[in-house]
């Protein structure tokens, strides 16, 4: 039996892709090992979205290729956005790597990791829309959280974002499969289930011919087991008042949205391909607010796009500090080959991008700060993660906190507790971003 390892960078769509891969290679006979030394092959499954990304899968296919050397591996492999992306170009400039397996041969990826180990090194790359969307999975964090990827690729077709060309066209699953796989994951232990695609709000347009959402949402609520239910990637322009509605009615959506908005003013907006202004963007965060007042908001925002200039930044900045979203995150421009934005000829200097994001940052710092000290004597309800063996708590998330990207609650017990239990939770300090307290018995 051989063993096999993997490695898998980037979002939480690119994670459900890896899990798909391993419950395929477990059902071929292979043994799955969370450990890369002794292993036959290794996968890297990688994300190519911005050159951060691309870094880190370089750094990974590295650090992984030692093992030919100090242990057994016979085959590296990578898989997903960055195989997807540079097709051909990864092997022939990173000789380490032994197949490079584009997302649409994802389905094969028992044989293609066989045939490497055995010697017989192929590329291989499918159709994008070739890529399998219903399947069961080998969830590789929590076994009480994990994400429900409802749709593949993107039409959006941002000037700065590739993920069009990697990923192709949307492609929706139907409710019905949506809904059979998160039966399923509930029956096995999910207790948070965190709906996403690239454009989550867009969901069903291409097979029922509109949003679809909120139907599926409100189906979701009706599965027993599941207690939370969140929901990322929802762009302004296709948030309904009937998906608001769902949210603020159904217990088991957690009242929390993720809004990526990528920047304020309405000439850049224009630049990126982004639909809506700054009038319509106030007015629906004011809508929000008022038909679900314990939202939690979380944006992104990038600083630097070509053309930016320091009035169209002090713009941005100025939306960030009236508008006090409860989550955020700023990042950098990255031009990427083969995106519109690219081509641009009014690029900003690196260092004028990070000065911006870092004012961004230390703006939303503070905000989050003090957000989270006026929670100071309230109770929230809290998902345990785990103990922390350091400083003697357990920690875990509240219902304003997603995974990996949000904030954590460190607290005390007097008693043990189960992770994956649902508790409250008494807030009694905070520190930046994160929130301490103590069960309340």
């Amino acid at each position: 039996m051989y063993k096999v390892s993997m490695v898998s960078l980037g979002c939480p769509k690119n994670q459900v892709d890896a899990e798909m891969m391993l419950y395929s290679l477990q059902q071929a006979g292979f043994e799955i090992s969370p450990e890369e030394a002794g292993a036959d092959a290794i996968i890297i499954n990688t994300c190519g979205f911005i050159e951060d990304a691309k870094a880190e899968a370089i750094e990974n296919i590295l650090e992984a290729s030692k093992y030919k050397n100090e242990g057994n591996l016979k085959a590296l492999i990578v898989t997903g956005c960055l195989a997807e992306r540079y097709k051909d170009d990864v092997t022939e400039e990173i000789p380490e790597v032994d197949v490079c397996v584009g997302i649409g041969s994802n389905s094969n990826i028992a044989e293609i990791v066989k045939n490497a180990i055995e010697g017989n090194c192929q590329n291989s790359f499918g159709e994008k829309d070739a890529l399998y969307l219903n399947g069961k999975r080998i969830l590789g964090g929590y076994p009480f959280s994990t994400y429900l990827k409802v749709a593949d690729g993107c039409d959006n077709c941002c000037t700065y974002c590739a993920i069009p060309k990697i990923r192709g066209k949307m492609r929706s699953r139907t409710i019905e499969e949506c809904v059979t796989e998160a039966k399923e994951l509930a029956k096995n232990g999910v207790k948070e289930l965190i709906v996403v695609a690239q454009d989550t709000t867009a969901y069903g347009t291409d097979i029922y011919g509109k949003p679809m959402l909120a139907k599926l949402l409100s189906e979701l609520c009706k599965i027993e087991g599941l207690h939370w239910i969140r929901t990322l990637y929802t762009y302004p322009d296709k948030i309904t008042d009937e998906l608001l509605d769902v949210i603020a009615r159904e217990q088991k959506l957690v009242k929390y949205l993720d809004i990526p908005l990528q920047h304020i003013n309405g000439e850049i907006l224009k630049r990126m391909n982004r639909k809506g202004d700054k009038e319509g963007i106030k007015a629906l965060i004011e809508k929000i607010r008022a038909k679900i007042p314990e939202i939690t908001l979380r944006t992104t925002f990038i600083t630097g796009f070509p053309g930016e200039t320091e009035e169209q930044f002090c713009e941005l900045a100025e939306f960030v500090k009236e508008t006090r979203f409860d989550r955020l995150g700023c990042f950098t421009y990255s031009a990427e080959e083969d995106t519109i934005a690219a081509e641009f000829t009014d690029q900003i200097p690196e260092q004028v991008k990070v000065s911006r994001m870092e004012n961004i940052m230390d703006m939303q710092t503070t905000i989050a700060s003090e957000k989270n000290a006026e929670k100071i004597g309230t109770v929230t309800e809290v998902i345990i993660e785990g103990w922390d063996d350091y400083i003697k708590c357990y920690f875990g998330r509240t219902v304003g906190d997603a995974p990996e990207v949000d904030g954590k609650i460190f607290f005390m017990s007097t008693r043990p507790l189960v992770i994956g239990e649902f508790v409250k939770v008494r807030i009694n300090d905070s520190i930046e971003y994160d929130l301490l307290g103590e069960l309340e018995e």
